[in-house]
């Protein structure tokens, strides 16, 4: 039978057809899945047409240079983003460049999602699209924009599996728990932590999601004792909760780049009562580590110091250099990489043929943009 997903011999297939063009490490395990090493975001551009054309070419071409990770969130472009995902995947299916056993699809809920463009009443528009149809009480929004109560997360995988005419969904997170934080006390938000993951635990067992997790903004880049820090021994321990110990949390989403190391250098987590870094307290609970904003929307693009391109021999711009150093840090599984045009995909695919740094090397080049707190790379 043909599967609905992504699959261990599906990706590993798509694999090996890249084996003779791209870098041996291009490709890495997410959950048994092989997954590129680089992966397409989509949360910039327009919400327009324009936009939508923009991404389902590059979308394309990505998935033809060996890229097949693709990642949106249904508030990304008001729902623009996961539409242009599901048609450009069907397209490409259709047209013989990829099986849908080959291509890793990520989404996340937890955001308010616009339809198509802003409503001139935003308010009026939650009202009557989520309260009125009996998807959430008005105190379930937090922050005037996060929801994450078990009933408006089971409607928004709903909404998300229409959007990209698929029949499950790869790997689904938790939007920004966080925003939770910033309103209410940390009890309830470990309450409706363990509603959602009730949720996403139902999800799985009904087919809609493959596996999910957590993608953070701030959370798990903050130091114990911040409003709005994440634990991730917490979150495994309501993953087990309600889940048992074949739960289904697999991975965890944060931004990683030259300008925000703290994945990596900080040890902003507490585990079996010592500190350690985020990424190697990830790897401890077998959770496979995204990296978003590897560029920081843009701005990493250019104007690297000069010192950068010493250490990254053998690419040709600030863009890949920087991807690279996102590719060549221990424990980060995939480096998601905005793609809204086809050159973009073009150049920043040419990094996945150049090897990473060693783990000497990166460790001696950069262990100094953590202030002397680095993980340890054991």
């Amino acid at each position: 039978m043909v599967k609905p997903y992504a699959t261990v011999d599906g990706t590993a297939a798509y694999r090996v057809r890249f084996v003779n063009r791209l870098d041996a490490e291009h490709f890495g395990s997410l959950d048994g899945l092989t997954v590129s090493s680089i992966g397409l975001g989509t949360y910039l551009g327009d919400s327009n047409d324009e936009a939508d054309e923009a991404y389902s070419q590059a979308i394309r071409e990505a998935l033809r240079l060996g890229c097949n990770a693709l990642d949106a969130a249904i508030n990304y472009r008001c729902q623009r983003s996961e539409r242009v995902i599901g048609r450009a995947l069907k397209e490409a299916i259709a047209a013989g460049e990829v099986s849908r056993q080959e291509v890793v699809v990520a989404t996340k809920g937890g955001f308010v999602p616009f339809d198509g463009s802003a409503p001139s009443d935003p308010g009026a528009y939650f009202i009557e699209t989520f309260v009125e149809t009996g998807l959430c009480e008005p105190s379930d929004l937090v922050a005037g924009c996060h929801v994450m109560t078990p009933g408006y997360l089971a409607d928004q995988i709903e909404r998300s599996l229409e959007n990209m005419e698929l029949e499950c969904i790869d790997l689904y997170y938790i939007h920004n728990p966080e925003t939770q934080l910033s309103v209410v006390d940390r009890e309830t938000y470990e309450e409706r932590l363990r509603g959602a993951f009730t949720a996403l635990e139902e999800a799985v067992a009904a087919g809609k999601i493959r596996r999910y997790g957590a993608a953070t903004w701030t959370g798990f880049r903050l130091e114990p004792g911040q409003s709005e820090h994440l634990s991730l021994e917490d979150m495994m321990a309501a993953a087990r909760d309600v889940g048992g110990e074949d739960h289904h949390f697999r991975a965890i989403q944060l931004p990683y780049n030259l300008a925000m190391p703290e994945a990596f250098f900080k040890k902003t987590q507490e585990v079996g009562g010592s500190r350690t870094s985020l990424v190697e307290a990830a790897r401890g609970f077998g959770l496979a580590t995204i990296a978003s904003a590897s560029l920081l929307q843009a701005q990493l693009a250019t104007g690297l110091p000069p010192g950068v391109g010493d250490v990254f021999t053998g690419l040709a711009s600030d863009a890949q250099r920087a991807i690279q150093f996102v590719r060549s840090t221990p424990d980060i599984c995939v480096a998601l990489v905005g793609m809204s045009s086809v050159a973009h995909v073009q150049e920043n695919l040419e990094t996945a043929s150049v090897a990473p740094l060693a783990l000497d090397q990166f460790l001696a080049a950069f262990s100094g943009i953590g202030g002397g707190q680095e993980g340890s790379p054991s």
